[in-house]
């Protein structure tokens, strides 16, 4: 594997970076998107690589959300391709949208997070071994992010994933946290994090597993498999009582409980077969001893899609020669544990001081099920209080939650800390529920569309509604198309009257001009027909290029009079709204929009999983 030179690296550019069509994506404009590898560790190679959407639209502020699958070392394009991302597989080379994706009021980056997951790669010995050691690369990934892409920098930033991204996004939030403190010229406006089915308190999710069994049905008390896993669950209780024990992310004593639940609860399939139940849908039988791994069934598709080479050339992979795409790395997850590193629900008290946080679970999963996490809220102390007790004896209530007339779940929530359960879903809510996610994300963000249109979503909390977000919008959507157009125009009109009052006072000074000209060229020989010699067709036409090129280069920002630069408006002016202009409705969309350095249009079509806790 070749490293590029830093300088290389560093004298790249967003332009660099776009996409300019994805194979097998809908027909009709292609989102605008980003991707491609940003060095943090230029000694041993590692590169961390990422595939940012920009948002459909701007609700009342900009805002940016970082994906993180777990593993440790599982791939975020699950999250992008499975989950939350714009796009989802038909089949192994056909794209379709996703009905709830989170682009919708926000721009989402998609990071393969440490080096040597998914797309990610480092010299195979130097894989982090702490999550601080992940934590510090992460920071310098998006300090060189940033400067790619100055535009996202005074986003209201958020950091989401699950599973075992419930030890990074803690570590990433601090590390955040801790460089605001040093305060430095561009703080990070570090408004919240997600986290859904999260391995994040070892010592109260380990005994939840015996627990979720119970409850769930997976095992009866007082048979024989019981009392087995009741021996193993002791075990694991005397290692978590051990100094330190409870410092430690992973214990092998525990995860043995949640192995002699899959080995001692399988039964003969029809086939024949010995099948087990699906550690991350109890819902579901697996081949044993897989219990999971093959599933989401979507799976299938990801990995050919991923193979493909014009898939990796549109994706500015490159020339850059790596091993091929896989969903996990074992050995990511291997070397991380090498090191000890604290759990990260010990950095909790401290970050929700400051930032808010939902922790979200799926009610079918059982290797991060929902009892651990509610353990965990429960044990934890932070912002004056314990658990969601909100005074002596009187807890926060659990509200119900109904989706489009459909029972979701509940939700529960004190002192910047949001619990949701979701009824009726595995260990990847997204997965099963992007639409649901999506409202709760919109809550969580107190995104309001009632400045940009849209047929709002029917989504209660004990009955009522918060501020209303639209769920699932299609990216062509006619109604918020109208809105921007009705904007755009509002924007030209006034635009055109602001010219006027511009153009008044230019046709004075024009006149005095042109009046001291010909005044000054009487006084010259017969016969003196301009400086260059006649026409200035050809300097028209160059000044013309010249503002063209700075016009092509689309700035961020909804379609006020405000947004747009003085180039902007001076080409408005030219003509009053209804006449013509140099731009469609449609080009002031980011969809299908160029790169900052492409003037072609873009078109949508072109030409051993090693799981720790994650898929």
């Amino acid at each position: 594997m070749l490293s590029l030179p830093s300088t290389a690296v560093a004298e790249k550019s967003a332009g660099d970076y776009f996409v300019h069509s994805l194979p097998g994506a809908p027909e009709g404009p292609l989102l605008k998107m980003h991707a491609g590898f940003v060095e943090v560790d230029p000694e041993h190679n590692g590169n961390l690589f990422f595939w940012h959407y920009q948002n459909r639209h701007i609700a009342n502020r900009q805002r940016t959300v970082i994906w993180l699958n777990g593993g440790p070392g599982c791939s975020s394009e699950d999250g992008a391709l499975m989950e939350i991302g714009p796009y989802r597989l038909k089949d192994d080379a056909t794209l379709e949208y996703n009905d709830g994706s989170w682009d919708e009021f926000a721009n989402i980056m998609f990071v393969d997070n440490p080096v040597g997951t998914g797309f990610s790669y480092a010299d195979t010995d130097s894989y982090v071994q702490s999550l601080q050691e992940m934590a510090d690369q992460f920071i310098i990934f998006l300090e060189k992010w940033f400067v790619l892409f100055p535009e996202y920098e005074h986003d209201d930033l958020y950091i989401a994933g699950e599973s075992y991204a419930g030890q990074h996004i803690p570590y990433i939030a601090k590390a955040i946290m801790d460089r605001n403190n040093k305060s430095p010229k561009h703080k990070w406006i570090l408004k919240g994090l997600l986290i859904g089915n999260g391995w994040i308190s070892p010592i109260d999710q380990y005994p939840a597993y015996l627990s979720y069994a119970y409850k769930s049905g997976l095992i009866t008390g007082g048979t024989e498999v019981a009392k087995q896993i009741e021996s193993q669950q002791a075990i694991c209780i005397d290692a978590l009582d051990k100094k330190d024990g409870a410092n430690n992310i992973d214990t092998m004593e525990c995860e043995k409980i949640l192995q002699e639940i899959l080995r001692l609860t399988q039964v003969k399939g029809p086939d024949g077969n010995m099948q087990c139940v699906n550690m991350y849908d109890i819902r579901l039988k697996d081949t044993f001893p897989s219990c999971g791994m093959n599933w989401p069934p979507d799976l299938k598709y990801v990995e050919p899609y991923l193979a493909r080479p014009e898939v990796l050339q549109a994706l500015n992979m490159g020339d850059i020669q790596q091993p091929a795409w896989t969903e996990c790395n074992s050995i990511v997850g291997g070397a991380i544990r090498l090191k000890a590193s604290k759990p990260s629900y010990q950095m909790l008290p401290e970050i929700l001081a400051e930032v808010p946080i939902v922790l979200f679970s799926g009610e079918q999963d059982l290797i991060c099920n929902h009892i651990g996490t509610e353990d965990l809220i429960n044990n934890m102390e932070w912002n004056g209080g314990k658990g969601f007790e909100v005074s002596p004896g009187t807890w926060a209530p659990r509200r119900s939650w109904t989706f489009e007339g459909e029972t979701a779940g509940f939700y529960q929530e004190a002192r910047n800390l949001t619990y949701v359960l979701f009824h009726n879903s595995s260990h990847m809510v997204p997965f099963d529920y992007a639409r649901r996610t999506r409202d709760m994300l919109d809550r969580f963000m107190q995104v309001d569309i009632a400045n940009i249109g849209g047929k709002p979503t029917d989504s209660r909390i004990d009955g009522e509604k918060g501020l209303e977000t639209s769920v699932g919008a299609h990216p062509n959507s006619t109604l918020a198309q109208e809105t921007e157009k009705e904007k755009l125009n509002a924007a030209k009109w006034s635009a055109y009257y602001k010219s006027g009052e511009v153009a008044l006072v230019i046709v004075v000074i024009m006149a005095a001009a042109w009046g001291w000209y010909i005044w000054r060229d009487r006084r010259k020989r017969a016969g003196y027909s301009g400086l260059f010699g006649g026409s200035m067709e050809g300097s028209s036409e160059r000044l013309r290029g010249a503002m063209g090129l700075e016009n092509s280069r689309h700035k961020r920002g909804d379609v006020e009079t405000g947004s747009f630069e003085d180039e902007e408006l001076e080409e408005l002016h030219l003509r009053p709204p209804g006449q013509g202009t140099h731009a469609t409705v449609e080009d002031s969309f980011d969809m299908g929009s160029d790169s900052e350095d492409e003037d072609e249009r873009v078109n949508g079509n072109g030409m051993d999983k090693g799981k720790g806790v994650e898929t």
